[in-house]
């Protein structure tokens, strides 16, 4: 058996040392793995000839290798352009009103609270009451429409007609399905105030007034 040319392996980078090279000595590039499967062809044993169904399973083998770095190169690349149209789009909800689950609302001086009653099943007689932080009842408005979704609007007043103060109220809708009483969830609007992304994980998060921050994806309706 022939010995190996030293010669080919130098220029394939195989014999410096890893102070010469950056690189790790078993990271490979496409030419210097060429090089190397054309020393190993002239130096193989006669009486031993590597196959070509093995010779082709290496060059296959790179190649796939080869291939998924450069598709995760392209989707990293990809992922990076949807994130920031993404960033982009979210960011164009400063200012604007969103509807997101929420069972507490923020009743500004002299303002309202608007939202809807998540109602899959179809509840009837649909009503939010609104209690205040010590938990007691402060008024009652209906949620009106059909479908999945019903809207509701407190004027901020409490039973006696006279304005509430200002602050955290709670929403707790509910109706009546099958002849029985049943709770449903509640959805509050509110004033998109700033867009922040997670640098970690990327995902977006809106600070509504009055609600905090919440993630883009539970917001349910843009208006």
């Amino acid at each position: 058996m022939t010995g190996i040319d030293i010669t080919a392996l130098d220029r394939a980078g195989l014999t410096r040392s890893p102070q010469a090279d950056n690189k790790s000595a078993n990271e490979l590039n496409q030419e210097q793995f060429l090089e190397l499967m054309v020393t190993q062809l002239r130096n193989q044993d006669p009486f031993k000839p590597m196959e070509s169904g093995e010779f082709l399973g290496q060059l296959a083998q790179f190649g796939t290798v080869s291939g998924i770095q450069d598709l995760q190169s392209s989707f990293q690349g990809l992922s990076g352009s949807l994130q920031s149209s993404q960033t982009l789009q979210a960011a164009s909800l400063v200012g604007r009103s969103v509807l997101v689950p929420s069972q507490e609302a923020w009743l500004v001086p002299g303002g309202e609270v608007t939202g809807a009653v998540d109602n899959p099943d179809g509840a009837r007689e649909l009503s939010v009451g609104v209690y205040d932080l010590s938990g007691r009842l402060v008024a009652t408005v209906p949620a009106e429409g059909q479908g999945e979704r019903a809207s509701f609007r407190w004027d901020g007043t409490g039973a006696d007609g006279e304005p509430m103060p200002p602050g955290f109220y709670a929403m707790r809708p509910a109706g009546q399905l099958g002849g029985e009483a049943v709770a449903l969830d509640a959805m509050v609007r509110g004033k998109v105030e700033s867009v922040s992304i997670d640098r970690h994980s990327g995902a977006l998060s809106l600070t509504v007034t009055g609600l905090g921050e919440v993630e883009l994806s539970k917001v349910r309706q843009i208006g």
